[in-house]
């Protein structure tokens, strides 16, 4: 009897989890930054930086009848792919039969569509949560996977609270103080630019 040739092991999917610059992306446009991966197979992977929000709000770039409260929205920066494609997280979107259901997470989605947002943010729904995005950050077949292997990244689970806290800015430092270990808190300290020390 023939053995059956060994299959390459498939690479996990990082989806529903954040990406935290490892202190290998100095130089980079993901330097010190922390990326919700939404979709992840072999294909490639789609994800938007958490902790870049613009000085603009939805409003200022977006030229359409918005609701007060989607107009007032701060805009983040989701990537360095095609800056000006719209990109939006929420949760808190209750189908009729009362069940949330996220494409992300069990109750995160990602969308594109601007009609959509707006019909969204039009609904006031208890506890739900929107953010929105200018431009992604998008990887090939294999991309991430081969940064994965190159140790560029350090990954936690997303949360809610993660996803939507309320400190984007801190929230790579808050990460790694979270991991406990010396090595994260260390690099959580490290000043911006190595040359100050």
């Amino acid at each position: 009897m023939t053995k059956s040739p060994k299959l390459p092991k498939s690479p996990k999917s990082l989806q529903g989890h954040l990406l935290l610059d490892s202190g290998k992306l100095r130089g980079s446009c993901f330097h010190r930054s922390v990326v919700l991966v939404c979709h992840h197979n072999a294909e490639g992977a789609f994800g938007l930086i958490l902790n870049r929000p613009s000085d603009n709000k939805v409003g200022d770039v977006i030229e359409a009848d918005l609701p007060a409260l989607l107009h007032d929205e701060p805009l983040f920066g989701g990537g360095p792919v095609q800056p000006a494609a719209l990109s939006y997280l929420h949760s808190g979107t209750s189908l009729s039969a009362g069940t949330v259901v996220g494409n992300v997470l069990s109750d995160l989605s990602v969308g594109h569509d601007l009609e959509e947002l707006i019909s969204i943010s039009r609904n006031d729904v208890p506890g739900r949560r929107l953010r929105v995005f200018a431009g992604y950050a998008g990887w090939g077949p294999g991309q991430l996977d081969e940064e994965m292997r190159r140790e560029a990244w350090l990954t936690e689970r997303a949360t809610l609270d993660l996803v939507f806290h309320s400190a984007p800015q801190g929230l790579w430092g808050h990460l790694l103080n979270a991991r406990g270990d010396w090595q994260s808190r260390l690099l959580a300290v490290s000043p911006d630019d190595l040359s100050w020390n």
